[in-house]
């Protein structure tokens, strides 16, 4: 026996017991308003969201967004909400998307619970846009906003996509001096809206 069958052996020999997984069906974390919760841990976390009653309503709010309203290069996948400058069905490569300022995307589940939002690339034909943009604004339908992680998992199909992922605020990181850069790795704003 070589000294790596050894070693491998001993740590078999020390393996923990395996444990029963833990119940699910415990009390959950549950908001009396879910849009207030969302929005508050969202703007906690650096983002905004708006409440409008349809998505026709977002492009007059966007205008009053001053990122939006600087923005050259504009790439919309909620028609109903806006026509952009840039038309994602035209674009090969997805590092000609480099220059995208503002980007309004369809959101999925989103999360009161900690301002979180499930996208994917299941109508994304490049899915580098949530993070190659400027400043990114998710458009999400009030009923798909729930409480928690918990109801969250129950609704999502992670097959139905080859790529998924929560997006909770615009990018940002923080060193061990202390210094929070917003915008270092990805957006630098977010901004959601939740219509309904």
């Amino acid at each position: 026996m070589t000294s790596r069958d050894a070693i491998l052996a001993a740590v078999r020999r020390q393996l923990p017991q395996s444990s029963p997984l833990p119940d699910l069906d415990g009390q959950w974390i549950s908001y009396s308003d879910p849009v207030a919760q969302f929005s508050s841990v969202l703007e906690m976390i650096g983002g905004r969201c708006i409440r409008v009653a349809s998505e026709a309503e977002i492009a007059g709010e966007l205008a009053a967004i001053p990122q939006f309203a600087a923005a050259k290069q504009v790439l919309s996948l909620v028609p109903s909400a806006l026509t952009g400058t840039v038309i994602m069905e035209q674009i090969e490569d997805p590092h000609q998307l480099f220059d995208v300022d503002f980007a309004v995307l369809p959101g999925g589940v989103a999360v009161a619970e900690n301002a979180a939002i499930w996208v994917n690339d299941e109508y994304v034909k490049h899915r580098v846009i949530y993070f190659l943009c400027q400043h990114l604004a998710l458009v999400v339908q009030f009923s798909d906003l729930v409480h928690n992680m918990y109801q969250a998992y129950e609704r999502l199909n992670v097959t139905a996509s080859p790529y998924g992922g929560f997006i909770a605020g615009p990018s940002k990181t923080a060193d061990i001096e202390q210094s929070l850069v917003i915008g270092a790795h990805g957006p630098r704003s977010m901004t959601v809206f939740i219509v309904g």
